[in-house]
């Protein structure tokens, strides 16, 4: 179930992706409420797992790794447990998912060029339990990863009084 998330929560959001080095009494002073409320919306968004950590963004390309790649790996049946933990220990695999469709599961991978990729794809051939995998090698970012858009929508849904589908309520 997601967490409710009104209008002010948005503009909070919004602010902590914006300016993520800001500090609370900022945000409260930018928003005109006071420190407290947004320290207990912060902590209440943390809770509720909309907030799911704060840190830096690392750019692997900027630390030596320009190549990314998706591998789709099949796994042989009772084995999608193990070679998902066994994933957690390539230190080039940024991201893996249990999948639908062709495949089980589906990596985000880095590397430092093509002979590197290969050398990492093959480390996840030998695997136990990986049957085959398929590489699918990124050309160029077209959306960089963001949820800006989707807290601004969300917002405008709460503060317009609107459903999840878009259509003004009646009330």
């Amino acid at each position: 179930m997601a967490a409710a998330v009104d209008a002010l929560d948005a503009k909070i959001l919004r602010l902590l992706l914006e300016q993520p080095r800001t500090s609370v009494r900022e945000y409260a002073r930018v928003l005109g409420v006071a420190r407290g409320t947004v320290q207990a919306r912060l902590d209440r968004l943390e809770r509720a797992g909309v907030i799911t950590g704060y840190g830096p963004s690392v750019s692997p390309s900027a630390l030596g790794h320009p190549v990314l790649a998706f591998v789709h790996i099949e796994v042989t049946q009772g084995y999608l447990d193990d070679v998902g933990d066994a994933l957690a220990g390539v230190p080039e695999i940024l991201e893996a998912f249990s999948i639908t469709g062709a495949g089980d599961l589906l990596t985000r991978v880095v590397a430092r060029d093509n002979e590197h990729l290969e050398d990492v794809v093959q480390r996840l051939i030998r695997l136990p339990g990986v049957v085959r995998t398929r590489t699918e090698m990124a050309l160029r970012q077209r959306v960089a990863h963001r949820v800006l858009p989707l807290v601004e929508s969300v917002g405008r849904a709460a503060a317009g009084g609107r459903d999840r589908a878009g259509a003004r309520r009646e009330g």
